[in-house]
C-alpha cells in the first residue's frame, strides 16, 4: 500500500529541511513524497534541491494559497492513501507511516484515520497536545475538528467527494473534514499515536484575532454550506474546549 505525503511550502527556509528529513527517515518505505512550492524566494528551493533525488515530485510555481497547493498534490498523487505534512511540521517518530499503513491494512474497508499532534519547539518540548481520541462528528457544530495533520484518507475518497475548497483562507481543512466525516459519514479510526510535531509559532498556527475575524466566520459558512446548523456562540466555545489541550501536556510530555 503506497502512501502519498504532500508538503505545501512557501518561504520556510528555517523549517523545511527538518520536514523533509522526517519523511525520508520513515521506516515505511512505500512512500511517495510530493513537495508543492509556491515560488519561494528565501532559499527554501535550494534546500529542497539538495533532496530532489529522494523526493518523487517537486513542483515550484505560483498559486493561490495552501489549499490550492494541497489540491495539486492530491491530483498528482498515485498512492492509495494520502496525507499532508506542513512545511513547519515534522513527523514525531520514524514509524508513523508504518502504523498508519498497518491500520489500513488491518481494516480493508476503512476510509480514513486520525491521531494526535503536538505543538512543540525545536527541541520537541511540547506546549500543547491535540488528540483525536475523543473526536466525534457531532463536535463540528462547536467548531471542533480532528487534528488535520493526522488525517490520512484513501485517494478514491478524495476522488469521490471532492478536494479542498480554495475559496477558504483558513477553514478549508475544517470544511473538507466536515464534508467527509459529518455530511458523507465516511469511516474513520482513531490511532493512539503522536503523529506530528507542529512548529510553535509556525504558519500552521494562527492568532486569536485571526481566528475570530477570519476563521470563525469561515467555519460558520462551512457549516451552512454542508447543512449543519450552528451559531457563532457555539463556535466561540471551542476555545474553552481547547483548554484540555494544554492540560494534556504533562500527560504526554
Amino acid at each position: 500500500m503506497k502512501i502519498s505525503v504532500i508538503t505545501v511550502v512557501y518561504n520556510s527556509v528555517t523549517t523545511i529541511e527538518k520536514t523533509i528529513q522526517s519523511v525520508l527517515a520513515q521506516s515505511y518505505k512505500n512512500v511517495e513524497y510530493i513537495v508543492i512550492d509556491a515560488k519561494s524566494t528565501d532559499g527554501t528551493l535550494a534546500i529542497i534541491e539538495q533532496y530532489k533525488d529522494k523526493i518523487q515530485i517537486v513542483i515550484s510555481e505560483k498559486d493561490n494559497g495552501y489549499y490550492e497547493g494541497l489540491n495539486k498534490g492530491i491530483n498528482l498523487a498515485t498512492g492509495e492513501i494520502i496525507g499532508a505534512l506542513n512545511a513547519d511540521d515534522r513527523f514525531a517518530s520514524n514509524d508513523v507511516l508504518e502504523k498508519i499503513a498497518a491500520t489500513f491494512n488491518n481494516n480493508p474497508n476503512l476510509e480514513s484515520v486520525i491521531g494526535d499532534i503536538a505543538f512543540a519547539d525545536n527541541n520537541n518540548k511540547i506546549s500543547r497536545y491535540y488528540s483525536g481520541e475523543k473526536f466525534k462528528p457531532s463536535l463540528f457544530k462547536w467548531g471542533v475538528m480532528p487534528p488535520h495533520p493526522s488525517f490520512y484518507c484513501k485517494k478514491n475518497t478524495f476522488n469521490k467527494l471532492g478536494l479542498y475548497d480554495v475559496n477558504y483562507k483558513l477553514a478549508g481543512d475544517f470544511e473538507l473534514l466536515l464534508r467527509y466525516l459529518w455530511k458523507n459519514k465516511i469511516s474513520f479510526k482513531y490511532v493512539p499515536l503522536l503523529m506530528v510535531y507542529m512548529q510553535k509559532g509556525g504558519k500552521s498556527t494562527s492568532s486569536i484575532c485571526t481566528n475570530l475575524f477570519i476563521n470563525n466566520p469561515e467555519v460558520m459558512n462551512a457549516c451552512k454550506m454542508n447543512g449543519l446548523y450552528t451559531n457563532l456562540f457555539k463556535i466561540s466555545l471551542k476555545y474553552m474546549l481547547k483548554i484540555n489541550q494544554f492540560w494534556g501536556v504533562r500527560k504526554h510530555a
